[in-house]
């Protein structure tokens, strides 16, 4: 059973990684993904698949990631410390908290993961399950398991920005990821439809910025490999370049879209 968090550790060296997404939250997908050398999967719970509360479905899925040697890049539904709680132990290293507005929002959340967090002890629980490879309480777990987890943050919305540099931080936050779509319709003043493009790329410029000041790893979505490149060279460190559906639909309905 792997403990070593690769993902965590590559950030911390300062190297860029690449994923994609499962949106079938498919085991054999996963494996897949792995075997073609991407880095993470990002499992979206927000918005599909099982529950996360569900801890058999959820170790199906660490399974799946360990023996494809990729990491599982996992966005919680909302910033619940009892959900943070369980799903790291189920096997899972790598959390993304979404509907953060402020750093009281995230700081909970955050102190969940850890057993000992800023100088005190955090707010993770010890408890039999498969990240203990259900041995419940043992030293070597407890003191390795803070060197491994990896929480990080959305910053999708315009209240987010506001306190941007705030929410940075709180202490052991290890990546925050832009989100254009919900920053679009925080900032559309009441009109979902509206063009506000510049309001939005002012919006995430401010976020890379403070970002790479305070020395957080940022990340963001650009399925395009020029735009992808273009975001690494501007210092986004977690880059998601597709996923399957969106592959399922462009190879194949483009063969498709040929032969008829």
């Amino acid at each position: 059973m792997r403990t070593e968090n690769a993902l965590r550790h590559a950030l911390e060296r300062g190297e860029t990684v690449f994923g994609a997404s499962a949106a079938t939250f498919s085991p054999t997908v996963i494996e897949i993904l792995g075997d073609i050398g991407l880095d993470f999967v990002w499992l979206d719970f927000e918005h599909a698949g099982p529950s996360p509360y569900d801890s058999t479905a959820v170790a199906e899925l660490t399974r799946a990631a360990e023996t494809a040697d990729i990491e599982l890049l996992v966005r919680l539904p909302k910033p619940d410390p009892a959900l943070v709680r369980k799903v790291l132990d189920a096997g899972v290293r790598t959390v993304l908290l979404p509907r953060i507005e402020t750093a009281a929002d995230l700081r909970p959340a955050v102190e969940a993961a850890y057993f000992a967090y800023d100088g005190d002890v955090g707010d993770r629980g010890v408890g039999v399950g498969r990240s203990g490879t259900w041995a419940g309480y043992v030293d070597s777990f407890v003191g390795g398991e803070d060197s491994e987890i990896l929480v990080g943050t959305m910053i999708e919305n315009a209240t987010a920005v506001e306190h941007v540099e705030e929410i940075l931080a709180v202490p052991r936050l290890g990546f925050a990821f832009v989100g254009p779509a919900d920053l679009s319709m925080s900032l559309s003043a009441g009109d979902p439809l509206a063009d506000n493009s510049e309001a939005v790329e002012d919006a995430i410029e401010r976020t890379r910025g403070a970002c790479l000041d305070a020395e957080v790893p940022i990340g963001r979505i650009q399925n395009d490999p020029m735009a992808a490149q273009a975001a690494v060279d501007d210092g986004y460190q977690v880059v998601r370049i597709g996923g399957d559906a969106g592959a399922v639909r462009e190879v194949l309905g483009g063969r498709l879209s040929e032969l008829r």
